[in-house]
């Protein structure tokens, strides 16, 4: 009797482990995806540019796996939120790596948030593709000036930027007295106002006042009435689209006139809303792309993207989608999920063709690339020049 029991417990257990394994089989279906983390500012300060950069890579992922995916694998993004902190952006870089166990990151679309981020890539050794973070600390360690290894960007950076804004004040505005408003809260307005000042005094322009704010800093006419009172001919003004929309809104109000001049951090639909169309007339910004772009490739990206959200795209959410698809194209030339491997793909990329124009990674992992500078018209973005590298 004693033996036959345990005949059948054994034979019971024999068929358990068999279950088991099926159950298992069934539920590693995911282990034949290939998981990427998607880490934006979905809320703060700037999540008009997160969740316009995130919508652009989610609708990257939905063409990719729709096309059969990548090395005949599914695409599972997990997504995170980095609340446009970049503490938080630590602790979001650090959920997706530890937690999701994600291959590699895209994401990001402000430089001091950025930062934060790919100091937990480089640590875990995994590739993270930026969007639009423009500072050159992003790819560059700031104590050491080396290169990080695992760090990569699609957007041009802020050296380029800011002397393209400077050339386009001396030449096409022929403004030669400028005025400048830094954001002292930011990694980002603090780096591009200095590249802006160099080659704005390097073109024989001068610098009549510098003042400083911070972000979520709401009044702004003391600081504007000392301006004033120097007689710009220009102000620039390198922040992000809150600050600058009530800036430009106030400095109308209490009788300022000349151009307002600034960056990307710009490009969001909320700038208007917060300046008014009246006021933002006659300023123009630094921009990576223009949706009158009449480019195939930017046609179709359009077409898709008003489809899939019912709204036409900024800036951020074409960086956000060329940043997807140059992740992936690193992993079908690496031909592998290895992060090393992805890692070398990266740093040979060469006219990659995204949205945004064509693309290629110079030593410090950073895009060289075109930009374009963009006029308020009425509340609207005008396409106005195109500014190669």
């Amino acid at each position: 009797m004693f033996k036959k029991m345990n005949a059948k417990w054994l034979s019971l257990f024999v068929v358990a482990i068999l279950v088991a394994g099926l159950v298992a089989g069934c539920g590693g279906s995911a282990s034949k995806d290939i998981k990427i983390g998607v880490v934006y500012e979905l809320t703060g300060n700037t999540a008009s540019f997160g969740t316009a950069a995130a919508n652009g890579a989610k609708l990257a992922f939905k063409e990719i796996n729709a096309n059969g995916g990548v090395l005949g694998k599914q695409i599972q993004i997990a997504v995170a939120d980095n609340k446009g902190e970049p503490s938080e952006s630590s602790n979001a870089m650090t959920k997706v790596i530890s937690q999701d166990k994600v291959i590699a990151v895209t994401g990001f679309t402000t430089s001091s948030n950025g930062i934060a981020g790919s100091t937990v890539a480089e640590a875990n050794k995994i590739p993270f593709v930026a969007a639009a973070t423009t500072n050159p600390k992003v790819t560059l360690d700031e104590n050491t000036g080396k290169v990080k290894n695992y760090t990569f960007r699609v957007c041009f950076i802020d050296p380029f930027q800011g002397t393209v804004g400077a050339n386009f004040v001396l030449n096409s505005l022929k403004a030669k007295n400028a005025a400048v408003m830094i954001d002292n809260s930011s990694d980002y307005s603090k780096g591009l106002s200095k590249f802006f000042k160099d080659a704005f005094t390097k073109g024989g322009g001068n610098i009549a006042i510098e003042e400083a704010y911070l972000q979520n800093d709401q009044d702004f006419k003391t600081l504007l009435t000392k301006i004033k009172a120097t007689n710009p001919d220009v102000i620039y003004v390198p922040g992000y689209y809150g600050e600058v929309g009530k800036i430009i809104k106030q400095a109308r109000e209490i009788g300022i006139t000349v151009p307002f001049v600034g960056g990307d951090g710009w490009d969001s639909p909320k700038l208007a809303e917060i300046g008014g169309p009246d006021a933002l007339n006659n300023t123009y910004f630094t921009n990576h792309y223009s949706v009158e772009d009449n480019s195939p490739k930017s046609k179709a990206f359009l077409d898709a993207f008003q489809k899939e959200y019912g709204q036409v795209p900024d800036a951020m959410a074409v960086l956000g989608y060329d940043a997807a698809y140059a992740l992936v194209d690193a992993i079908k030339r690496a031909n592998s999920t290895d992060s090393e491997k992805i890692r070398e793909a990266l740093a040979n990329t060469k006219d990659f063709q995204g949205v945004t124009g064509s693309l290629t990674l110079n030593d410090t992992h950073d895009a060289i690339k075109s930009a374009v500078i963009i006029e308020m018209k009425n509340g609207k973005q005008v396409y106005k020049e195109t500014v190669k590298p």
